[in-house]
């Protein structure tokens, strides 16, 4: 189809919608974003970032060539070609898919839903999603009905914030259409901006794919979670055995063990197919006892630090800790569902005072699961602390001096080069 899209709208602009902004205003589509947070909206429409690994720069360019702005106002929505959701798709606290942002999304952009209009998901979920609970939404409230009146269209996120070897523009990009339309007009919208579009039959099998990728990293993080504690028991670094299986040129991928999951995707993902599949009556034991084993490793890295605390004579109550990095990954400044969180929540439950340090995250944003932590800042690394406790790899730490530090180390990441006395992997 050789449709041009000439303006869009993203809804949403986060880790994901913000970089999606950016890359089809460059490539010449007007790109209306919208968010309920005026804060972001300012932001963008002033050309500063709120992101950190994107520069004030690269908005302020896009703004100024009229390519990028935002709003609140959904009524804005009825003014363009195609609408992308990009809005986050949490777990409830019974870790049940909470689709609340999407839907909610749905009923605020449906009375303004133009004829012909093509509405894309990004966000996460299970398969069904799209055609079913999102599709409802839209036809009530805007009385026209999805693949006649409106095109209707799934196609995952893949963004991955902190690589420097893949961008949005040349990471391939999965789309499944409601109709054949629909999925020839979201190939040809995507087809604009985007190097390489993979089209699949229908956005059931688009929801699986992005459910698959996820779940692939959750088990085998779970696997080299496992063995960590079993090659521990038998006095063997699993971080050299990784090593030593990486030179197999083919059938192994290094995947490497850590404080437990984080980020919006690996820890959440999982559970929306399990969540799914007790509708048809199946059971993913596989998938849940991967997700067992990365939820407990923060219980794992705890008895780490109770073991090298008790080495000084000190318990981990009234102990001073520093954790080093909130971030749920090196180098980015993305903290959702950060096992950092964790960690010092059981820390401070145990009787701990807690504080952390990442110079990528200099205060603690609001998040729904640790609101009491929201505005805790940074403090700088010394070497006062009853014991230091590495939850994230980045590279300033890996870099930092601690040969001189007195006070023991636990390193859940085996990152550290320049180690203290006291050095203890977890």
């Amino acid at each position: 189809m050789s449709k041009q899209f000439s303006k869009i709208s993203v809804i949403g602009l986060g880790y994901v919608g913000l970089p999606l902004s950016l890359q089809f205003a460059r490539s010449g589509v007007l790109v209306l974003g919208f968010d309920l947070d005026q804060q972001k909206v300012d932001s963008i429409n002033a050309g500063k970032t709120y992101l950190k690994h994107f520069s004030s720069e690269s908005i302020a360019e896009q703004v100024d060539a009229n390519r990028l702005e935002a709003t609140t106002d959904p009524a804005s929505l009825s003014n363009v070609e195609a609408i992308l959701i990009c809005v986050p798709t949490p777990l409830d606290d019974h870790r049940e898919p909470d689709l609340s942002f999407v839907l909610d999304t749905a009923r605020i952009m449906a009375p303004y839903l133009s004829k012909g209009v093509l509405v894309a998901l990004e966000s996460t979920t299970y398969p069904g999603t799209t055609e079913d609970e999102l599709r409802w939404v839209l036809e009530e409230g805007s009385n026209m009905q999805a693949g006649v009146d409106f095109h209707l269209a799934y196609s995952p996120e893949r963004e991955d914030p902190g690589r420097d070897d893949a961008s949005v523009e040349t990471i391939p990009k999965v789309v499944g259409g409601l109709t054949p339309q629909c999925a020839e007009l979201a190939e040809a919208l995507y087809g604009q901006a985007l190097d390489k579009i993979h089209m699949v039959s229908s956005c059931r099998t688009a929801e699986a794919t992005k459910l698959l990728e996820n779940i692939f990293r959750s088990v085998n993080i779970a696997l080299v979670n496992e063995l960590k504690v079993v090659y521990e028991a038998m006095g063997i670094d699993v971080h050299e055995v990784i090593d030593a299986a990486a030179t197999k040129p083919f059938g192994f991928m290094a995947f490497r063990p850590g404080p437990g999951l984080g980020g919006h995707c690996i820890p959440i993902d999982p559970f929306y197919l399990t969540w799914k599949a007790r509708e048809f009556g199946k059971h993913t034991r596989f998938i849940e006892l991967a997700g067992e084993i990365n939820t407990a490793m923060p219980d794992y890295v705890i008895s780490k630090v109770g073991d090298a605390l008790n080495d000084e004579g000190k318990a981990i109550k009234g102990s001073k800790i520093l954790v080093l990095g909130l971030a749920y990954k090196a180098n980015v400044d993305d903290c959702r569902e950060s096992p950092s969180f964790v960690l010092m929540e059981k820390l401070e439950a145990k009787g701990a005072t807690v504080d952390y340090n990442d110079s990528f995250v200099p205060a603690v944003p609001p998040t729904r699961e640790h609101a009491h932590f929201t505005g805790k800042q940074s403090v700088d690394i010394v070497d006062t602390y009853d014991l230091i406790l590495v939850s994230t790899d980045h590279a300033d730490y890996k870099t930092f001096d601690f040969s001189g530090y007195s006070c023991p180390l636990v390193d859940s990441r085996n990152c550290i080069s320049k180690k203290p006395p006291k050095y203890y992997q977890a």
